[in-house]
């Protein structure tokens, strides 16, 4: 059975709700030591949602951050399925072809999830294609 069809405001409001989260995740990541690359990077084969750039001390990281904004976390994980994130490793990969200074940086996939009146849950390396 499909999904109800949502109004024109469920839409607006959800896509503000995103944008609100995704600022959110960005702030914790600065204030993590992140440089933050980009957001909502579009390539042929999707959209990032986060890209961000740290150094480790096992060598510069590429941070493919997917956020997720639900009121459960349990909803964030079951929101995010393989293909999502088969999806961002090709992103991720078109990525660094393009932008010559992440060529050498490991690429990692993080989720954050954004919980009601919460700081965002970053979950490092969440997956590995």
């Amino acid at each position: 059975m499909a999904a109800p069809a949502r109004s024109r405001r469920d839409r607006e409001r959800a896509e503000g709700l995103g944008r609100r989260a995704e600022w959110l995740c960005r702030l914790a990541l600065w204030l993590k030591g992140y440089r933050i690359l980009g957001s909502r990077v579009r390539v042929p084969a999707g959209e990032i949602d986060i890209l961000a750039a740290r150094r480790t001390r096992f060598g510069p990281v590429l941070a493919v951050v997917e956020v997720k904004a639900r009121s459960r976390e349990e909803l964030a994980h079951a929101a995010v399925g393989r293909s999502s994130w088969q999806r961002l490793a090709r992103a991720a990969g078109q990525v660094q072809a393009a932008r010559r200074g992440v060529r050498d940086h490991t690429p990692r996939f993080d989720l954050m999830i954004v919980l009601p009146g919460r700081w965002p849950l970053h979950l490092e390396d969440y997956w590995r294609p």
